[in-house]
């Protein structure tokens, strides 16, 4: 496969793969949520892995969407995006912070969209990837989401729990309108443009604490990801690119 790529590289030309990635917009959805584990702050953890992500090589045009501290929408920095009142629900006027990163990551009409979030009562020392059951990307997100969590595994001692549909938590109540399915809100194909959406639970509050905590470990963990989601989108590039020719 390796062999394979190399060759499809050097037959299209590294430039033309080089201003794709310089093109191909990643947004990155780090957890705004502070009411998560005790004398835990998954929002500080999950910034700092996407800051790490963001600032590591190569170079993609990467932004960021984060409510935290913005007092002009609800649930800015608490809820759960897979809850309706904490994601769709219009309260005193104001849209919560979930809808105003989805919309903020909409107006960069992004290729991919990560969002980083750390999971809770598991009692496991793991990752899990997340992605949106029926949609027409189903395929390609469940490929990408599992090359993520496993690079996420092998820098660090998670284990990989693999990939899950957004409608199999059982924990929703809010549902996907065109598949009628429970689902997580940020990777809803009817409010997030993006063709290629993944959410990662990075790590158990609690189990994991000692490592999500660890300024070095989020480093390794934002570093990983960002390396993983480059060569992704390198064959992913390639791969259309020999279709067509």
């Amino acid at each position: 496969m390796l062999f394979r790529s190399v060759s499809i590289v050097l037959a299209i030309g590294l430039a033309s793969c080089s201003q794709y990635l310089n093109k191909a917009k990643v947004v990155w959805q780090p957890s705004h949520q502070t009411d998560t584990g005790k004398d835990f702050n998954e929002a500080i953890v999950c910034n700092a892995i996407a800051e790490a992500a963001m600032t590591s090589s190569p170079k993609l045009k990467e932004f960021k969407v984060w409510s935290l501290g913005k007092k002009k929408y609800h649930h800015a920095d608490s809820g759960s995006n897979t809850k309706m009142l904490h994601t769709s629900a219009i309260i005193e006027g104001k849209i919560s912070g979930y809808a105003y990163e989805l919309k903020s990551s909409n107006k960069k009409n992004p290729k991919v969209f990560i969002a980083i979030h750390n999971n809770g009562g598991t009692k496991r020392n793991a990752v899990w990837g997340y992605i949106h059951y029926g949609d027409k990307y189903e395929a390609e997100n469940r490929v990408l989401a599992a090359r993520l969590t496993n690079a996420i595994a092998n820098v660090t001692d998670l284990e990989n729990r693999g990939v899950w549909l957004d409608s199999t938590t059982g924990r929703n109540d809010y549902k996907c309108p065109t598949s009628g399915k429970l689902s997580f809100y940020s990777l809803d194909e009817n409010i997030n443009i993006a063709p290629y959406r993944v959410l990662l639970e990075i790590g158990d509050n609690t189990a994991s604490r000692n490592l999500l905590t660890n300024t070095e470990s989020q480093k390794k963990i934002g570093i990983a990801i960002k390396k993983e989601l480059a060569i992704w989108m390198t064959e992913l590039f390639l791969i259309k690119k020999s279709k067509n020719n």
